[in-house]
């Protein structure tokens, strides 16, 4: 009797092991290739006529995807660096694509082109060609545009300021920034208007406190004649940043002047949140971490954000047993940044005898 016991107690055993190696295999394997970079809605056309090849079309549309993408996640400078990337390398980064709403009118072909970019492939890329990338996070910030007509000395922050009205008539997929601009409020506009002299130190504290938003950008807009410069205060993750430019013979009233300013604001500020999720490569922290092996909802929840985040380059399972599973992370980042974000995921870890353990 007690051998038949003892058979029992070694076959629950057993059992235990083989479904918490099957639940790892599956769980290690079904997130494999989970959050890849994911390009849309990028148009394709092409006259229809005796000589058209849909795969020249899909091409142009895979290096207009592959444009996109490292719009939004590399700087305008790195940008240029990697623009003249070969199609057979951009092609080689590609896992899937989708082709939808195709059509026929008059004799033009036009489609919608979705391209799934492998991350590990595109970040090796970058690595490559030394380009940090970032996180493409998309983010809400509020916008205080200022314009001031040195010549007539007079601010504008609603009616008659063109930064104002038309800064959000055109945004472009790849852009992270959503811009909230202020509701029209008289108080703030004659609070605004009596500080002409030194509107640069003026203090926009109670008008963003009217915002749910805790990042903002100050653009202080100068015109003089055919002078522009903007003064911008870039309050993104709490680092508040100034920056200064200058535009020289630009007329406002011309729609492509109007264009190249406010293209150029928008590189900018978007080149700043990058900068502060940059994912610094050359960073290789590797970490420890250690998971009760009977907690399942907790695995799954860890693998899910290793898998999410794109400062972990790569994770494996270095040992288990019937307590608990230990987890290799190479991590891109600091140890403060990966604790922020295993706590961002509700995931409580705690430092005890220098391993790090999942509770």
């Amino acid at each position: 009797m007690q051998i038949i016991n003892k058979f029992f107690k070694l076959q629950k055993v057993y059992i235990f092991f083989i479904s918490l190696v099957l639940f790892i295999i599956f769980f290690s394997t079904s997130f494999l290739n989970a959050n890849p970079f994911k390009v849309s809605d990028i148009e394709i056309s092409s006259p229809f006529k005796l000589n058209f090849n849909k795969n020249r079309v899909l091409d142009e549309g895979f290096r207009v995807a592959f444009l996109n993408l490292i719009s939004m996640i590399t700087t305008s400078d790195d940008r240029n660096k990697v623009k003249n990337t070969s199609l057979k390398e951009v092609k080689s980064m590609i896992d899937s694509f989708t082709i939808s709403d195709e059509k026929f009118i008059k004799n033009e072909y036009s489609a919608k082109l979705e391209t799934t970019f492998n991350k590990k492939k595109a970040l090796t890329f970058l690595e490559k060609n030394n380009i940090f990338p970032s996180t493409p996070l998309r983010n809400k910030v509020l916008l205080i545009p200022i314009m001031v007509d040195l010549e007539k000395d007079e601010i504008y922050f609603f009616t008659n300021n063109i930064f104002y009205n038309k800064w959000n008539s055109e945004t472009k997929n790849y852009h992270l920034l959503e811009y909230l601009l202020p509701s029209e409020d008289i108080e703030d506009l004659n609070n605004i208007q009596q500080t002409s002299s030194s509107i640069e130190n003026y203090d926009f504290t109670d008008l963003i406190n009217k915002y749910d938003l805790q990042d903002y950008i100050v653009s202080i807009i100068f015109k003089d004649g055919n002078e522009i410069k903007v003064l911008s205060k870039i309050n993104l993750n709490n680092s508040l940043k100034v920056h200064n430019q200058k535009f020289e013979k630009i007329n406002l009233n011309d729609e492509k002047d109007f264009e190249i300013i406010l293209e150029n604001l928008k590189t900018t500020y978007e080149n700043h949140w990058k900068k502060n999720n940059e994912i610094n490569t050359s960073i290789k922290l590797p970490l420890t971490i250690s998971i009760d092996s009977t907690e399942y909802d907790k695995i799954q929840d860890l693998e899910k954000m290793l898998n999410s985040t794109d400062l972990v380059s790569n994770f494996y399972i270095l040992k288990f047993n019937n307590k608990n599973t230990y987890y290799k992370i190479i991590y891109n980042g600091s140890p403060k940044t990966f604790f922020n974000d295993i706590n961002k995921r509700s995931l409580d870890l705690i430092i005890v005898d220098n391993v790090w353990t999942i509770k």
